[in-house]
């Protein structure tokens, strides 16, 4: 069950992060990034209140707050470097740190102890992730920057991964809603730091508020298939959402995939298979 529901997670913000990079294109960058964090903040605030016998400990909006930080910071230097043009360092080397941080806090700090086979898995994970996102652009790739922007967004994602995980089942989903409001603050700091133009296009809002609850469905998917599971394979499987986007690439936009891409999506179906057989 844990590995099905880190699939929907990848899957969900697969389609999310392929919907989301469209309408950067017209409404710019920090703003559908600020508008999706709203309305992941709309859906989850309610949700929160309403399945909650009370008021959160601080500790619960505090871990929250802190995922949502590495929310924030994970998503602007995922723009920033995408803004560059290299889409193809930044996504993979952003994945393959949100992938092994987590992992190595859960066998350091939550005492997690991963088979052999799970963690071949988590490794299979990170290099499907390369090859989906690099195609047979990987030298080039490697002779390119963005790869300073990648790390930062993903020990962003890491933090995200791990602080939203650490309030436990009795914390309810206070901290989706904690870690939505400060990832919108954080977006709007580093925005106004960066001088990036927000704006709230009304044409673009509607759209972008509907792609921030299902991140929130996406981040709860994510959030009990950690519980259930372990928080380090629940990450290796829903870091795969790239793979979504390449192949929204060749059904929609009528994309070709290159044979190392090919090759990228086997291996995250062997991915997936060794931690779940794990």
């Amino acid at each position: 069950m844990a590995t099905l529901l880190a699939l929907w997670s990848a899957l969900i913000f697969g389609l999310i992060d392929f919907a989301a990079a469209l309408l950067a294109r017209r409404g710019g960058a920090a703003s559908i990034a600020a508008l999706v964090q709203l309305g992941g903040l709309l859906l989850a605030l309610p949700v929160a209140i309403s399945v909650s016998a009370g008021m959160p400990a601080a500790a619960t909006l505090g871990w929250g707050a802190l995922s949502g930080i590495g929310t924030g910071v994970g998503i602007m230097f995922l723009y920033l470097g995408m803004r560059r043009g290299q889409l193809c360092v930044v996504v993979p080397v952003s994945a393959v740190a949100a992938i092994a941080l987590p992992a190595l806090a859960g066998v350091l700090f939550l005492g997690e102890r991963p088979s052999a086979q799970v963690y071949i898995g988590i490794v299979a994970a990170a290099t499907a992730l390369w090859l989906v996102s690099c195609g047979d652009r990987l030298r080039a790739a490697l002779q390119t920057g963005g790869a300073l922007e990648g790390a930062i967004a993903g020990v962003g994602f890491a933090l995200q991964s791990t602080a939203v995980f650490m309030p436990g089942d009795a914390a309810g989903y206070w901290p989706l809603a904690a870690n939505r409001l400060a990832a919108m603050c954080t977006v709007a700091i580093l925005a106004r730091s960066l001088h990036l133009p927000l704006s709230w296009r009304s044409a673009l809002a509607r759209p972008a508020l509907a792609l921030g609850a299902a991140a929130v469905v996406s981040l709860a998917l994510y959030l009990h298939a950690a519980r259930l599971g372990l928080m380090s394979t629940a990450v290796a499987i829903s870091s795969l959402y790239p793979v979504v986007p390449a192949l929204l690439g060749v059904y929609v936009l009528r994309e070709r995939l290159a044979p190392l891409q090919v090759a990228g999506l086997a291996m995250a179906a062997l991915a997936v298979a060794l931690i779940a057989m794990g």
